[in-house]
């Protein structure tokens, strides 16, 4: 059991020390924790990945499902043991989306702890076979003066994931993902460089990166006759910038670009209390004639909420939704209902992570018109992003 290696992600910090002393009584010396889910990730992408994590759910900042979702899509965890007080119905449907996303469900400890339970557990997890890969091999983290001398040598670029109509298979916009061409290590993902730079303030200093590009891509199809819309992702602190919105309408009249042909994708968590400035930024973006999307809807705590009070023209629906489309029928039914919600407020809804035909004709008889995913193209470069413009007149905006 030594040989184990653990994450103990719990918010409460005499719970999390009572974990941590536990395992460590039970033999464990590889235990890593932390207090939510933004720090648990970039604790993952430093030690390379973990056998187990034990998981809280409810906490401040990136609650456990969100974490447990992009731990999935980095591949740095193999199982999961809850740890969480939530009602039966809550904890059933939790254990279905950690068994969708991929996770070995090694059982719910509950709380308080049990050092006996925990023990038994932790007895269900199976060495990984010697003959296969890692859980990730590790990658040493890159460090702040490196990803500075990437942001000075402009070796991050915007990446492309299209949106295409369900039906007509028509290119409906894209959105625009952070990737680094790192002159040793080749195209690096986000979680590479994403934690260091949101911990050390460097996000802003991306996203206009980003967005120079996206509009620079944008002139040249224009020049070409052809338009998109693209969507850039957009952190709660940068709303907060009141020279945000001037900042965008500057840069889209130096382009020569209309507000139309931009969106921006907030997350609804990040937005649960949004002080008055970040409220204003959102009203002057609208003003400017920029979309606003709810991103990873269905996922957070208050979407309907938010939904109400804020100027959003456009909702994504959470992936997990697509993933248990087939395994559970309750899905049909929220997804159903968020195309009858988006079409009554008059908004477009965009269904994330579309990976079969079955999914793409389920969706279809459920009334849903837009759609990103691998069945229609993965993130790609700006020269294959406008490649595939080209081949298709079939770009246009939402």
């Amino acid at each position: 059991m030594k040989n184990i290696s653990i994450l103990v992600l719990e918010d409460e910090p005499f719970q999390r020390l009572i974990a941590v002393t536990a395992l460590r009584q039970l033999g464990l010396e590889r235990i890593h924790e932390a207090a939510d889910g933004a720090e648990a990730l970039a604790r993952l992408e430093a030690c390379g990945g973990v056998d187990i994590v034990l998981c809280d759910l409810r906490m401040a900042g990136m609650d456990g499902l969100a974490f447990l979702r992009h731990a999935s899509q980095a591949g740095t965890v193999r199982s999961v043991i809850l740890s969480s007080e939530v009602e039966p119905e809550l904890r059933q449907a939790t254990i279905s989306m950690i068994r969708c996303l991929g996770f070995h469900f090694l059982g719910d400890l509950g709380k308080p702890f049990n050092i006996e339970h925990a023990e038994a557990l932790l007895g269900r997890h199976t060495p990984q076979p010697a003959d296969m890969k890692p859980i990730r091999e590790f990658i040493e983290p890159l460090g702040l003066d490196e990803i500075l001398r990437g942001l000075g040598q402009g070796e991050f670029e915007a990446w492309f994931q299209p949106k295409f109509h369900l039906e007509s298979e028509k290119m409906q916009g894209a959105e625009v993902l952070a990737r680094w061409r790192h002159p040793q290590h080749g195209i690096l993902p986000p979680s590479r460089f994403l934690p260091a730079m949101e911990a050390h303030g460097l996000i802003d200093r991306l996203f206009w990166q980003l967005l120079a590009q996206g509009l620079t891509l944008q002139q040249d199809l224009a020049r070409a006759g052809q338009q998109v819309n693209l969507a850039f992702n957009l952190q709660p602190q940068q709303l907060s910038d009141q020279d945000l919105a001037e900042r965008v309408g500057k840069a889209l009249a130096d382009a020569g670009v209309p507000g139309k042909s931009l969106t921006f994708e907030l997350t609804e968590t990040g937005l649960l209390e949004a002080p008055a400035a970040s409220l204003e930024s959102l009203v002057r973006l609208r003003l400017l004639g920029c979309g606003l999307a709810m991103d990873d809807f269905g996922a957070g705590y208050s979407s309907l909420d938010r939904l109400c009070e804020l100027p959003f023209s456009q909702v994504k629906l959470d992936a997990v939704f697509v993933r248990k489309l087939v395994s559970q029928p309750r899905s049909g039914a929220i997804i159903s209902s968020a195309v009858a919600l988006a079409n009554a407020m008059d908004m477009t809804l965009v269904v994330e992570g579309v990976e079969t035909v079955e999914q793409r004709e389920r969706l279809l008889s459920l009334g849903c018109q837009v759609a990103q995913g691998y069945l229609f193209a993965r993130p790609q470069d700006r020269h294959s992003f406008y490649a595939l413009l080209s081949s298709t007149s079939s770009a246009g905006s939402h």
